[in-house]
């Protein structure tokens, strides 16, 4: 289809540091495409560069490092902090959505005279997926629990948020 059949023209992306770039946007997808990467030009905003691999693992083992921490002491509020606002998890019921529906989710396990375990992570994977996103894969063990050992996997999305703090925006564990 030519630009005459309603395709869009090309967008040009642009900042101050670089030369324009043309892109001949021809599909729904590429338009979401384009228009954050549009979004993310022009000089509005300082140039977000990726974590290299090492950082990417250092930021991750942080992130799991407070979550285990927290869980450990029973915080379920310092817990749940670690979830963006619009985070979303998965379980086998279904997608729950919202750090309050997650915090809802965890609350029983952090009732009184709940024993949760202890919680641990191995297996540590990271992979950096944009300059503001990675996919952290690991295994979650819980020890100390009457029913012995429990692990499984566990998948996390992280995302950078506006003032450079990593949050889950996707988990999915079981």
């Amino acid at each position: 289809m030519g630009r005459g059949q309603g395709n869009p023209a090309p967008l040009a992306l642009h900042s101050p540091d670089t030369e324009a770039l043309e892109i001949d946007v021809r599909g729904s997808g590429w338009v979401l495409l384009a228009a954050a990467l549009q979004a993310g030009c022009g000089g509005r905003g300082p140039v977000v560069v990726a974590p290299t691999p090492s950082e990417a693992r250092m930021i991750a083992e942080q992130l799991l490092a407070h979550g285990a921490a927290a869980w450990n002491g029973g915080d379920l509020d310092s817990f749940v902090a670690d979830y963006a606002d619009s985070a979303t998890f998965v379980t086998s019921r279904g997608l729950v959505s919202g750090r309050a529906a997650i915090r809802g989710l965890y609350a029983p396990r952090f009732g009184p005279g709940v024993q949760r375990g202890t919680l641990s992570f191995e297996n540590v994977q990271v992979f950096v997926l944009s300059e503001g996103v990675l996919h952290v894969v690991a295994w979650y063990v819980l020890t100390g629990l009457p029913t012995g050992t429990q692990r499984g996997p566990t998948s996390l999305v992280l995302v950078r948020e506006g003032e450079g703090r990593w949050r889950i925006a996707h988990d999915h564990s079981s």
